[in-house]
C-alpha cells in the first residue's frame, strides 16, 4: 500500500469513526429531552415557538426554545435569551448544537423552530435531528414557491415533512388540512386541528394584555400544545403575556412630527399574499380617518418570487395612495403590479436609499396624517426601519411625558 493510499484509508476510517461518535452523542442528547416540539409553517413559527415556551415555563416546566425568525435566538429555562452564533451563513446543522445545549441544561422540553425551507432538508431536520414527540404546523400558505411550490398544496406537502412518527401534530391550517392529515396517517401520528370555533374562544380580553398585535390563531394553537402537556389555560396565558416578542412581530408605532401624525405598522414578516392582505385590510379598517395610506414594500432580489406574488396580488386589495418600493429588485414587484393594472404614478422608487431618506420620502405630501404599512421582507432594511420608527415613537412618548 502506497503512503498516499494509506493516508486516504486512515482519513476515511477516522471520518467514519467521528460520525459514529457524533451520532451516538446526538441520540443521547435527544434521549435526555423527554418532550421535543418541532414548529413549522409559512407564517407565525417564531411567535408560536415563543408562546408555547413561555406558557410551559409559567406552568413550572423546565423548557428551552430556539427561534430562527428575524433574529435567531436561544431561550433558556429562566426566560433569558441570547443570539445564536453563526460563523457563516445559516446552516441546519446548528440545530444539533441547540439540542445538545438543551440537554446539557437538563431541559424537560425543547421547543425548536424548523429552519429548513428545502423539502428534503425539512424531512432531514425532523427524522435525523429533532425526532419530535410533538409537531406544530402553524399554517400552509403560498410562500417560497420557488423552493416548495409551485402550488399551495406542494407547500403543505413540504411542511408535512416535519410530521413526527408516532406522536402528535397540532395545526391551525384548515384549507389544506387533508394534505397534513395524509402525512399524519402515514406516520401513525395523531393530528390535532385547531378549528374556527377554537380560535373564536380567544377573546379580546385574552389578546389585549399582549404588548404587541398577536393573532388569535397563534394563541389558540399554543394553548392547545400547553394544555396537552398539562399546563392549564389561564396559567399558560399569563406566561404568554409576559414573554418577549420576536423582533419581527406585528407592531404599531405612532409618531407626531411637526403637526403631522404617522402610524407605522410593521407587517414586514407577513411574507405571503394571503397574510399580508389580511393585515392590510385590518389596519385600514382600524384607521379609517387617516388622509393617506402608504404601502412600504421592502423587496429582496433573492426573494424575487415573493416580490412577483405580492405585485400581482396587491392590485386586488383595497387601494393605497402610494406604494414606496425599497430594498433590492424592486422592478420585479413594479413590473407585475403595473401589468395587473396598478397606476404607475402611484409607485415611488426608493431602492438603495438610506433609512433617513426613506422617511423623508414618506413625509412628502402626507397631509396631516398617514398610515404606513411595511410589507414583504423583514430582512435587509426592514428591521432597520422598524427600529427607526420605534425609536422615534419612544422619543415622542418621552416628550409627552415631560
Amino acid at each position: 500500500m502506497t503512503a498516499g493510499l494509506f493516508l486516504l484509508v486512515a482519513a476515511t476510517v477516522g471520518l467514519v469513526g467521528f460520525l459514529i461518535i457524533e451520532s451516538i452523542q446526538h441520540r443521547r442528547a435527544l434521549a435526555g429531552i423527554s418532550v421535543r416540539i418541532h414548529v413549522n409553517g409559512t407564517r407565525g413559527k417564531s411567535s408560536v415557538t415563543r408562546l408555547i415556551a413561555s406558557g410551559l415555563r409559567a406552568g413550572g416546566i423546565r423548557v428551552c426554545a430556539k427561534t430562527t425568525g428575524t433574529l435567531p435566538r436561544m431561550i433558556f429555562p429562566d426566560g433569558k435569551e441570547f443570539p445564536v452564533f453563526r460563523p457563516a451563513r445559516p446552516n441546519v446543522l446548528e440545530q444539533l448544537r441547540i439540542i445538545r445545549m438543551a440537554a446539557d441544561l437538563k431541559a424537560d422540553v425543547l421547543v425548536i423552530e424548523c429552519m429548513a425551507v428545502q423539502p428534503l432538508l425539512q424531512v432531514l431536520c425532523e427524522e435525523r435531528m429533532v425526532r419530535a414527540t410533538h409537531g406544530v404546523i402553524t399554517n400552509a400558505r403560498p410562500d417560497h414557491l420557488d423552493v416548495m411550490g409551485p402550488t399551495d398544496v406542494d407547500v403543505a406537502r413540504a411542511l408535512s415533512g416535519t410530521t413526527p412518527v408516532g406522536g402528535k401534530m397540532f395545526t391551525a391550517e384548515r384549507k389544506l388540512l387533508p394534505v397534513l392529515r395524509e402525512a399524519a396517517d402515514d406516520r401513525h401520528t395523531q393530528l390535532v386541528s385547531i378549528s374556527a370555533d377554537d380560535v373564536s374562544m380567544i377573546s379580546k380580553e385574552d389578546l389585549t394584555p399582549f404588548p404587541y398585535l398577536e393573532h388569535a390563531e397563534n394563541v389558540a394553537l399554543a394553548l392547545a400544545v400547553c394544555e396537552e402537556l398539562g399546563v392549564e389555560r389561564q396559567t399558560a396565558l399569563q406566561g404568554m403575556w409576559s414573554a418577549a416578542p420576536d423582533p419581527g412581530v406585528l407592531t404599531v408605532n405612532h409618531i407626531h412630527f411637526f403637526g403631522r401624525r404617522i402610524t407605522f405598522v410593521n407587517a414586514f414578516a407577513a411574507n405571503d399574499p394571503d397574510s399580508t392582505e389580511t393585515i392590510w385590510d385590518q389596519v385600514l379598517s382600524d384607521h379609517p380617518s387617516v388622509e393617506h395610506r402608504i404601502m412600504l414594500v421592502n423587496c429582496r432580489a433573492d426573494r424575487g418570487d415573493r416580490s412577483r406574488q405580492l405585485g400581482q396580488a396587491c392590485v386586488n386589495w383595497r387601494e393605497a395612495d402610494r406604494y414606496v418600493l425599497i430594498g433590492s429588485g424592486t422592478y420585479l414587484f413594479a413590473q407585475e403590479a403595473v401589468a395587473q393594472g396598478l397606476d404607475p404614478s402611484r409607485l415611488t422608487y426608493a431602492e438603495d436609499r438610506r433609512i433617513e431618506e426613506i422617511f423623508e420620502i414618506i413625509l412628502e405630501d402626507i397631509g396631516r396624517s398617514a398610515l404606513v404599512v411595511g410589507i414583504a421582507n423583514i430582512g435587509g432594511q426592514g428591521l432597520d426601519l422598524v427600529r427607526f420608527f420605534k425609536n422615534r415613537a419612544q422619543l415622542e412618548v418621552g416628550k409627552n411625558v415631560q
